[in-house]
């Protein structure tokens, strides 16, 4: 009972604290006895699962909900007009600085268990406690830049190091490539682990260190303000490293049944997560744990009307391997023809004309629905196709965080920016992932105008832009969209009106799904009741949304919110209540 009752005395201490670093830290009670067996040891780090994993809801869209392909019913304050400041921002709390605390303490008291587990139980166990000090300090380095690091539990005399000044940036990412490395090295690869896809394993180490050396490379290349370009190379050779290791040592691959229609969207809708492409997930059971997802998706009150926007869109690809947009037609083409004959991704991620549900017992055809959709692009990608789970919290579909395909895209975006992307890393990489979707694979000729201008003409180079097509189809929705803007410097695409489905006609109702019934008009003003044509959903323009060309064109929506981009944003604030405590925070962010 001891160790349970030191597990609670370390909570409470965690939680007594106006901040972390204004904590006296208690280190009254002893460790003796504690962590000292494999069992223990696995009861702590099976605790970092419970309090770090992130939600179902950020993962499937809370990463994404508001980066440039998604309109939602609401923006958050922090990127609506120029109004949020230090004293909003949070981040820097007991909350989350005793996160550290919890993996610090665990590291530090690790030693007891030397020579009473194996050698590998002890480095895996290391390495676990590292991984997740590299997965919450890249998660403060994305928020807040230049940060404090600590690498052991603070003594309650040390107030050096509690008041002591931010670390560089540099430094604390050369720490984190540290801890990844020495993860990526010892954690465990027993089929036991990997088999469970939940666990912390040295695949996932490395999937982690893929993404956070991509993240960190690209960043320092566009964000030339910070004069950290000549290091850019040595975080994307990194990734590069640890995408080869899982690519050519890993035991995955993509998940290929054959049926390009339907087995793409199976890895987001299954209840048990896929372990021939998963590296890392959050395991649902229907009847013992279940979420709301399908529920938000298909309410109109409950959810937020997530939908992709045209401009996005329209990057889908034709299952030749041809761009949509080389089309004549393609700007005026309407919804029931632009999902024909394209990237089967597409029609996997939003309702498409051919896509159908289980509505009270019976499966039928399904169009968007404008009080859930603001575009008519309605996503689907995470919702189990029965009416069943909306007003209730019993969907049972597991969420992948880690899949084999952003592995790939790692490593394809990273050689692209170091340019060596050729074939050979096509053919490994972007060419399989078009396959699956029922895409001809082909090497484009020339880069896509259209890709290049969507991205400010920040580059032309053909690898560059059509690895971030591939990433943004093959990834949407998996709560990496928002991250890829800011690393790539394109915050300026967050502010963009959104736009949805192409309108012919003002006042016009029209047929989104083939069955014959017209399904949507959008008018200036509803037309009395004897005067509705059954079924129609009446779009009624005003404050909120417009057609693009006023009597027909793309439905616009969000123009009302007041987003607006500025640089500072791309860190946020050190907050007020921080920096009144420790003044050695100070200078603030850029901006700010």
């Amino acid at each position: 009972m001891k160790k349970y009752w030191l597990i609670g005395l370390y909570a409470l201490a965690l939680t007594s604290c106006d901040s972390f670093l204004n904590c006296e830290p208690e280190n009254s009670f002893s460790s003796e006895g504690f962590l000292e067996s494999e069992s223990d040891l696995r009861l702590y780090t099976n605790g970092f699962l419970q309090s770090f994993l992130p939600s179902e809801e950020t993962i499937a869209w809370g990463g994404d909900q508001y980066a440039d392909f998604c309109a939602t019913r609401s923006s958050t304050t922090f990127l609506i007009g120029d109004t949020w400041d230090d004293t909003q921002q949070g981040g820097w709390g007991t909350g989350d600085w005793g996160d550290l605390r919890q993996i610090n303490y665990f590291l530090d008291n690790l030693p007891n268990a030397k020579g009473k587990v194996t050698d590998a139980t002890y480095l895996h166990n290391e390495g676990v406690g590292r991984f997740w000090r590299a997965y919450f300090y890249y998660g403060m380095v994305r928020t807040f830049g230049d940060v404090p690091w600590y690498e052991t539990t603070l003594d309650v005399d040390n107030r050096d190091e509690l008041y002591k000044p931010r670390d560089k940036r540099e430094v604390v990412m050369d720490k984190i490539l540290e801890d990844l490395d020495f993860a990526c090295t010892n954690c465990s690869t027993d089929k036991t682990l990997t088999e469970s896809s939940t666990l912390i394993t040295k695949w996932v180490a490395l999937a982690l260190k893929s993404r956070i050396c991509l993240f960190e490379g690209t960043y320092r290349k566009y964000h030339t303000e910070l004069g950290l370009q000549s290091s850019a190379e040595k975080f994307l050779r990194a990734s590069i490293t640890a995408s080869e290791e899982l690519m050519t040592k890993g035991p995955y691959k993509l998940l290929n049944t054959g049926d390009v229609e339907t087995q793409y969207r199976s890895l987001f809708t299954s209840e048990e997560l896929n372990t021939t492409e998963v590296i890392w997930g959050i395991a649902f059971k229907k009847d013992l744990r279940m979420h709301s997802i399908t529920w938000k998706l298909f309410s109109a009150s409950f959810g937020a009307n997530w939908s992709l926007v045209r401009p996005f869109v329209n990057m889908y690809l034709m299952r030749d391997g041809n761009r949509f947009t080389d089309r004549t037609d393609y700007a005026t083409m309407q919804y029931m023809d632009e999902f024909q004959n394209r990237d089967c991704r597409l029609m996997q991620t939003v309702i498409s004309p051919s896509y159908q549900r289980k509505i009270s017992g019976t499966v039928k055809p399904d169009a968007p629905n404008f009080s859930m959709t603001s575009t008519g692009y309605q996503l689907i990608k995470w919702a189990i196709d029965d009416d069943v789970h909306v007003g209730k919290a019993t969907a049972n579909n597991s969420i992948p965080i880690f899949r084999y395909a952003e592995v790939l895209l790692n490593y394809a975006e990273a050689k692209a920016e170091l340019g060596e992307c050729d074939e050979t890393v096509w053919n490994a990489t972007v060419k399989p992932l078009r396959e699956r979707a029922g895409v001809e694979g082909k090497i484009p000729a020339t880069y896509d105008p259209y890709v290049a201008a969507y991205f400010k003409n920040q580059t032309t180079d053909k690898w560059v832009l059509e690895v971030r097509r591939e990433r943004g189809v093959e990834l949407a929705f998996e709560g990496v969209r928002y991250d890829d803007i800011m690393r790539w410097k394109q915050g300026d695409l967050i502010e963009t009106i959104w736009q949805g489905i192409y309108i012919p006609q003002k006042g016009e109702a029209y047929d989104l799904n083939g069955d014959g019934a017209k399904d949507v008009a959008v008018v200036d003003k509803e037309p009395p009741a004897g005067e509705k044509i059954k079924g129609v959903q009446y779009v009624v323009i005003g404050k909120t949304n417009r057609l693009s060309e006023g009597d027909h064109g793309y439905i616009e929506f969000g123009f009302s919110q007041g987003r607006k981009w500025d640089d500072k944003k791309y860190l946020r604030p050190i907050p007020l209540t921080a920096t009144q405590i420790n003044p050695a925070l100070l200078p603030q962010n850029p901006g700010w």
